[in-house]
């Protein structure tokens, strides 16, 4: 008669894919079983950690969800990511998903994933704005007057990101969210592809890259990591998809 093994394993990290095997012993001697694959869950969605200590406003865009907003230095920024499906025109987007393809888990915590095109869009007027009216995408140089007003690139991360690990993986190093911009790690997403969530947060500017030799647009983004606490400026294609947060005209 057959017999039924459980048991219960602790330390496993999210989002992994691990191996098993059985091995029985006895005196005839060792049998393993099959190979078993098992990839843990996603670690839960909960509420955005902002800073208790800081005055928020709200705005709200043209599909009804209302942000947070936070003034940091002579800016205002978005204090969470933009989640609309609709420029402010109206008019649907395209150019967007959510990570996994699962808005009813991510929507509401991390926001949508957009191309670069759908930036584009708002900057040659062809759908309306993707934020919401008085609110822009911010350029390349405003993201970099945040990041100098709050000591430079090399430690302005520890002070934008979320306190905590709930959303970042262990050990977000020196988050304190001292600015109250509480950044997430939403991950990026591309041809159908999601990766780095809980890892890395990516998130676009306006501000084209030129110069490169390729049939695609290159756009200027700033990217957030777990394990350290500055804020990195590099180049993306237009086709991935990162967040957005908007801020005040």
């Amino acid at each position: 008669m057959g017999r039924t093994l459980s048991v219960c394993i602790s330390g496993l990290s999210e989002r992994t894919t691990y191996h098993y095997r059985v091995k029985a012993e006895n005196p005839v001697g060792t049998a393993y079983g099959n190979d078993v694959v098992f990839t843990t869950a996603d670690k839960a969605v909960d509420d955005i950690i902002f800073n208790p200590d800081l005055t928020y406003g709200s705005v709200s865009d043209n599909d009804g969800n209302t942000y947070k907003t936070i003034q940091i230095g002579t800016q205002t920024w978005m204090a969470e990511n933009l989640r609309t499906t609709k420029f402010n025109n109206g008019t649907a987007i395209s150019g967007y998903s959510w990570y996994n393809n699962d808005s009813a888990t991510y929507k509401s915590t991390y926001g949508a994933l957009y191309n670069w095109y759908t930036i584009w869009f708002t900057i040659v007027g062809y759908n309306g704005n993707v934020c919401p009216l008085g609110w822009h995408i911010p350029s390349d140089d405003e993201w970099s007057t945040l990041t100098t007003y709050l000591g430079g690139e090399v430690v302005a991360g520890g002070k934008l990101k979320e306190i905590g690990t709930i959303h970042w993986i262990s050990p977000n190093t020196e988050a304190t969210n001292l600015s109250g911009f509480s950044a997430l790690p939403g991950g990026y997403g591309g041809n159908g592809i999601f990766r780095r969530m809980g890892v890395m947060g990516y998130w676009w500017s306006s501000s084209r890259v030129d110069g490169l030799s390729s049939s695609l647009y290159f756009a200027w983004y700033r990217v957030m990591y777990n394990n350290y606490r500055d804020v990195s400026r590099s180049e993306e294609y237009a086709l991935s998809e990162l967040s957005i947060r908007c801020i005040k005209d």
